[in-house]
C-alpha cells in the first residue's frame, strides 16, 4: 500500500516519465521482496543495516555499481516521502552511502561519419519505412533529443516557420532546439508520406510503425542499432549515443558550454561538463599526430 502510494506521487505530482515509474517500480519491488524474505519486515520497519545488507547481497550477484547507485536512489526517494507522510519516524537511507562509479567518457560517433551516412544514398531508398528511418537518425543526431522525448513528438511539435522543434523533457519540463532547413523540409515531406500511407488511425505522433501504430523504444533502438552498424565500430549502438554525439559535435565546433546545456535540457551545468573530457581527448590525438615532440 505504501509503495502504491509513493508510485501514485510520482506518478501524478512530480510527473516522472513512464520509463522512470517503471525502474522506480521494478527497484522498489525487489527491495520488498528481499527485506519479506530475508528479514520478515516492511517498509516502516527498515534500518540502515537491512539496506546495507541489501547491497552486500547485490555486490555478490556482481550487480554493476550504476545499478546499486539506481536503486539506492529509488530507496532514497521512497524514504523521503514516507517520512513526509509520516509513515516512518527516521530515514534509514541517511547512513547508505552508495558505491562509487567508475567515471566514463560518453561514447560517441564522429560528426563525419555521421554526415557520411546521413548523406549516403545506398542506406535509405523512397518507401515509407526508410524515410522514417532516416528521419529517425537525422532527428535524434540534429537534437540531441532523448529517446522518451523522440517518441512523445507530435507532428504540431515542429513549427516550419520558425525551423524549430518543441520538446517536453523531463519533469515535464518544455524546450525549444532549432533546426536546419534540410531537417525542416525531411520533416514536411515525411509527414506528407505519412498521410499518403491512409492510416487507418490518425495519429499525432510524429514518429509511428510501418502500420501507423505510434514508435516504441525497441523499435528506434533497432533502426539507430541497424543504421550505425554501417559506421561504427562502437559496442555501444543506441539513441543515447546520437545524443552523444551531437553534444560532442556542438562542443567541438566552439559552442558555448551553457548554450548546449539548454540544448540538451540538462538540469545543470555538471551533466553537460563531461562532454570537455571528449574534446580534451581529440585535442590530444591531434596534438600527437601534429606535433613533432609529441
Amino acid at each position: 500500500m505504501l509503495l502504491k502510494s509513493f508510485i501514485t506521487y510520482l506518478t501524478h505530482e512530480k510527473r516522472y516519465s513512464p520509463h522512470t515509474i517503471i525502474s522506480y517500480q521494478t527497484d522498489l519491488d525487489q527491495f520488498e521482496e528481499y527485506i519479506a524474505n530475508t528479514f520478515e519486515i516492511s517498509f516502516p520497519e527498515v534500518k540502515h543495516t537491512h539496506i546495507r545488507s541489501y547491497m552486500v547481497d547485490l555486490m555478490e550477484k556482481q550487480t554493476s555499481e550504476s545499478s546499486i547507485n539506481r536503486k539506492v536512489s529509488a530507496l532514497r526517494s521512497l524514504y523521503k516521502f514516507l517520512l513526509r507522510e509520516e509513515k516512518v519516524e527516521h530515514n534509514p537511507t541517511v547512513l547508505i552511502k552508495a558505491p562509487k562509479i567508475p567515471k566514463r567518457l560518453p561514447v560517441f560517433v564522429d560528426s563525419q561519419k555521421m554526415n557520411n551516412l546521413l548523406d549516403a544514398e545506398q542506406y535509405f531508398d523512397n518507401s515509407f519505412a526508410s524515410i522514417r528511418d532516416h528521419l529517425v537518425i537525422e532527428l535524434l543526431f540534429g537534437t540531441g533529443m532523448r529517446l522518451a522525448e523522440l517518441i512523445q513528438l507530435k507532428d504540431i511539435d515542429v513549427d516550419m516557420y520558425s525551423g524549430t522543434i518543441k520538446v517536453l523533457g523531463k519533469r515535464n519540463k518544455e524546450r525549444i532546439i532549432p533546426i536546419n532547413k534540410q531537417l525542416t523540409n525531411q520533416v514536411g515531406n515525411y509527414i506528407e508520406q505519412k498521410k499518403l500511407q491512409n492510416f487507418s488511425n490518425n495519429l499525432l505522433n510524429l514518429i509511428v510503425t510501418n502500420t501507423g501504430k505510434p514508435a516504441y523504444p525497441k523499435l528506434i533502438y533497432r533502426i539507430v542499432t541497424l543504421y550505425l552498424n554501417h559506421i561504427s565500430t562502437n559496442d555501444k549502438k543506441s539513441p543515447h549515443v546520437l545524443r552523444h554525439s551531437y553534444a560532442t559535435t556542438l562542443l567541438n565546433s566552439g559552442a558555448d558550454l551553457n548554450a548546449i546545456k539548454e540544448l540538451l535540457g540538462h538540469a545543470s551545468l555538471a551533466a553537460t561538463q563531461v562532454y570537455t573530457h571528449n574534446s580534451i581527448e581529440r585535442l590530444k590525438t591531434i596534438y600527437k599526430q601534429a606535433h613533432p615532440k609529441a
